[in-house]
């Protein structure tokens, strides 16, 4: 069930977030690089979280934060400089493990470890998630249902299109409520339309990859067109040409993460100056709460 916003602005304010993970934690990387291993990794990810809050501060924007409490632990100082800043902290699991490889209990443990560790770093109330690998789809709606039973407002975890390591290809392409009764809220990251063709183009490697101009023209699409704020995300490690390379990856893999990487940058400060960006939490807090309509 798509779900309208409350209101429309004259220029909708889009979701802009962060998935803030280092290198080495993420899914191209997860049968090449060992949990047991993170430790011994070039730890990068405060000094990019800090590029990341620069080039926020010369656009002026405020975002949403989505953080692995495995990094909050061990930098709980760049998780209080976000919160400083005026952004949202909000949790995206432990150790980045994929939501559809925990029962429900695993799970349930997985939410309130994060939370507690996030919440005591930021001093925030954290109300948001974001599930690794967008892990949440047609096989554990029961990790909607645990959502909203440990409070939490809303949720950024479906990636509606197919891809060969997450998607829901049948989900809603905008914010609905999954659970009957609750009022948690799921934001979808956005899919844009070629024709009858669903497009991934809410960011991460499918806008660093491809040319500006179609993340222009889908997020144009999305607010013009069909009158919904666009889920936008990427990682601290895009923004960091430097980082170590891991030869024994698959090529695929390697590709999608190396592409680009001393582009992002820049390709950033674009489409922060070319569209208007705000946290997650207010977006999900202007869907309309009773408004209803079939689902996609």
């Amino acid at each position: 069930m798509d779900l309208a916003p409350a209101s429309q602005p004259r220029r909708i304010v889009n979701g802009l977030s962060v998935d803030v993970e280092d290198w080495f934690q993420v899914g191209a990387f997860e049968n090449t690089i060992a949990r047991s291993d993170w430790e011994a990794c070039d730890f990068r990810v405060e000094r990019n979280v800090d590029c990341v809050l620069a080039l926020f501060d010369r656009a002026g924007v405020k975002a949403t934060f989505f953080t692995l409490g495995w990094v909050a632990e061990r930098v709980p100082q760049a998780i209080r400089a976000i919160a400083d800043a005026g952004h949202e902290i909000a949790s995206h699991g432990y150790d980045h493990q994929r939501v559809f490889t925990m029962d429900r209990a695993a799970f349930a443990e997985d939410l309130r470890k994060s939370r507690e560790i996030l919440e005591d770093a930021s001093g925030q109330a954290v109300t948001g998630y974001r599930a690794p690998s967008f892990s949440i789809d047609a096989r554990n709606l029961w990790a909607f249902e645990e959502l909203a039973q440990q409070g939490y407002a809303y949720s950024s975890s479906v990636a509606p299109i197919a891809h060969d390591h997450y998607g829901w290809r049948q989900a809603p392409r905008f914010a609905f409520r999954p659970v009957e009764g609750a009022s948690l809220v799921e934001l979808p990251v956005t899919t844009a339309m070629l024709g009858k063709r669903r497009m991934a183009a809410g960011g991460g490697g499918f806008f660093r990859t491809l040319p500006y101009g179609f993340s222009r023209w889908a997020i144009n699409q999305v607010n013009r067109e069909e009158g919904q704020p666009a889920i936008f995300y990427f990682h601290p490690w895009e923004v960091d040409p430097g980082q170590p390379r891991v030869a024994g990856a698959p090529l695929r893999s390697r590709l999608r993460h190396y592409t680009n990487l001393s582009a992002m940058e820049a390709k950033l400060e674009r489409l922060l100056g070319d569209f208007s960006w705000g946290r997650i939490d207010a977006i999900a807090h202007n869907v309309a709460p009773d408004t209803q309509a079939e689902a996609a």
